[in-house]
């Protein structure tokens, strides 16, 4: 290895130790937004070996900004981890779907969600299954929207990727403000339902059902 080799191997390993605070710090803010079940410490792994991969690559004659090219390849390590989980087949997309109706409609008449007993029995199904399917729906909410909402149906083969994310802004558009907000601090800024409830003194389960209508709704204009 040469001089220039070795000064930059040596740049590089420190920029991941620099770093390493703030990687750790998007690992718990996603997780902050993820079911209990899903463990911080695989994120956190996942994160680290990621940034130390792209420390060994990272050239500042190429690129002087290290956080603005390592942070977005973290978050995608970490939401590929999330995928990798694999909890959700086609065939639990519509429980997923018809679990999210019979929460909206149950919160909506009483203002709370119902357990998992009460949606068994409302669905038939067994209370394990409805379990898992609440999961898969609770680790999919991270996913960026547009494919989100490819998950559970094929808009994909409707329109491209582009296209998409222009329809979503538009359906957004026309919602109320507060849904707009709410989706704004989900996704964009990333915030929990705890944060986003300090911001708008908004009680978590309220921001929940309005994010999932607000899906529904987007949903429902993509399909026509």
């Amino acid at each position: 290895m040469n001089p220039y080799e070795q000064n930059l191997r040596t740049h590089q390993d420190a920029l991941a130790v620099e770093y390493l605070p703030a990687v750790k710090n998007m690992a718990y803010k996603m997780k902050m937004r993820l079911p209990s079940s899903v463990d911080v410490e695989d994120l956190v792994a996942v994160a680290t070996e990621e940034l130390i991969k792209v420390a060994r690559r990272y050239d500042p004659k190429k690129n002087d900004n290290f956080w603005g090219y390592v942070k977005q390849r973290v978050q995608g390590s970490m939401l590929d981890y999330l995928r990798s989980l694999d909890l959700v087949s086609r065939g639990d997309r519509k429980i997923i779907k018809d679990i999210e109706k019979e929460i909206t409609s149950y919160y909506n008449k009483y203002q709370k969600e119902p357990d998992n007993e009460y949606l068994a029995k409302k669905l038939g199904l067994p209370v394990a299954k409805i379990k898992k399917a609440r999961l898969a729906g609770d680790i999919y909410n991270v996913m960026p929207i547009e494919e989100q909402l490819n998950v559970f149906e094929d808009i994909q083969k409707k329109v491209e990727e582009e296209e998409l994310v222009d329809i979503i802004k538009r359906e957004l558009s026309k919602m109320p403000k507060r849904e707009q907000m709410i989706i704004q601090l989900y996704y964009f800024e990333e915030l929990s339902l705890k944060e986003i409830s300090e911001v708008l003194d908004i009680t978590e389960s309220r921001i929940s059902q309005i994010h999932k209508d607000v899906i529904r709704k987007i949903r429902k204009q993509l399909n026509g």
